[in-house]
């Protein structure tokens, strides 16, 4: 038997879909199962993992209509099974399910826009919940497909080399860094798809909860983010103006994980990296606005939430649609209105070791 796993969304939605194939693994034991897809962090995770039997990376953004084409039809009759991994609303994931041809074709049938999605070309369809984990319907799919129900709950995973190991340790002691120093790490950025970085608390609050922070705690702080966040990082640094505050520049998404890795607390917007800190088992600070927190809390780690908990929130759920605010006093008022105070509150029972 072979398994297609349709992994086309980002970093976290690959991360949230972990402990399924763990389940595919223990349910099909003697099947192979390929990775479809499209991020190249999100194949580095995959290549990693035991029970992938091969990952096939096709740039699908940068390439024209046909080309796509072209390669998905060289992919059409080898799988017996294939799996959209939740969430992925978009009708180009189902139109890419249907060419492929599985007989078996497993997905979510989504409450928001799914039939307009073309969630119709599976034949093996779960309904979606706005309570449950995106983990959670992962592992549901593959409870339809094997027929057998999860005894076990699923940890994320991630795994991480010598290779990366070393790279932290050489970037720690560049930075002037013991791994005995209370190290904290920051995520200010976020996915700017679809209107996304509205879910990003504002750069000028990161940096005054660093100095709170180092001045509080004597805390080494770490700002972590991609390329494209570049500016957002060296912002933070500038407005800080300390010694104790460092930009991480990474190669892959498991260097940054390995250096990730080492920090006291994490503190996140809704994010790839948030799920990275919650396969780790980091504590982890969630910046939560908009989004439906049943759907992306951290899995499986000591967490905390910092939220205003609006009357209007959650008004993220999953769909093609553009992330909107309908408040007419302040547009996204649950982000813009969150003050550092609580995040640092947050942090801070963290340190102090206080529980919720």
């Amino acid at each position: 038997m072979k398994i297609l796993v349709i992994a086309l969304s980002g970093i976290g939605d690959a991360l949230m879909f972990t402990p399924a194939l763990k389940k595919l693994n223990e349910d099909f034991p003697s099947a192979k199962i390929d990775i479809l897809a499209m991020y190249r962090g999100v194949k580095d995770i995959f290549e990693k993992l035991p029970g992938v039997n091969n990952v096939i990376y096709y740039d699908f953004l940068g390439s024209s209509k046909l080309s796509a084409l072209l390669f998905v039809l060289k992919l059409r009759g080898k799988y017996d099974i294939s799996i959209n991994v939740y969430p992925s609303n978009r009708k180009e994931y189902n139109l890419i399910s249907y060419i492929i041809g599985a007989k078996q074709r497993a997905a979510v049938d989504y409450l928001r826009q799914g039939k307009s999605n073309f969630s119709f070309l599976n034949n093996i369809l779960i309904p979606e919940n706005d309570l449950l984990h995106n983990v959670e319907e992962n592992i549901l799919l593959c409870e339809k497909l094997s027929g057998k129900k999860s005894d076990s709950t699923y940890p994320l995973q991630i795994n991480l080399s010598k290779k990366e190991l070393d790279f932290t340790d050489n970037f720690l002691k560049e930075k002037n860094i013991s791994k005995k120093d209370l190290i904290i790490g920051f995520h200010p950025g976020c996915s700017p798809l679809k209107n996304h970085e509205k879910r990003r608390w504002e750069t000028e609050k990161f940096a005054n909860l660093a100095e709170k922070l180092i001045q509080n705690y004597s805390a080494k702080i770490l700002v972590f983010g991609g390329p494209e966040e570049q500016s957002l990082k060296e912002n933070i640094i500038r407005l800080t103006n300390s010694n104790n505050i460092h930009s991480v520049t990474a190669n892959s998404i498991l260097q940054t994980a390995s250096i990730m890795k080492n920090c006291g607390v994490f503190v996140t917007n809704d994010s790839s990296l948030m799920h990275v800190a919650a396969a780790l088992k980091l504590k982890t600070v969630v910046i939560l606005g908009p989004t439906n927190k049943n759907y992306i809390y951290p899995w499986q780690t000591d967490y905390k939430v910092a939220s205003l908990n609006l009357e209007c929130s959650p008004c993220f759920f999953y769909s093609p649609r553009h992330l909107a605010c309908e408040r007419t006093d302040v547009q996204f008022k649950c982000i813009k209105e969150l003050g550092v105070d609580t995040v640092y509150e947050k942090v801070k029972e963290f340190l102090e070791g206080k529980s919720d």
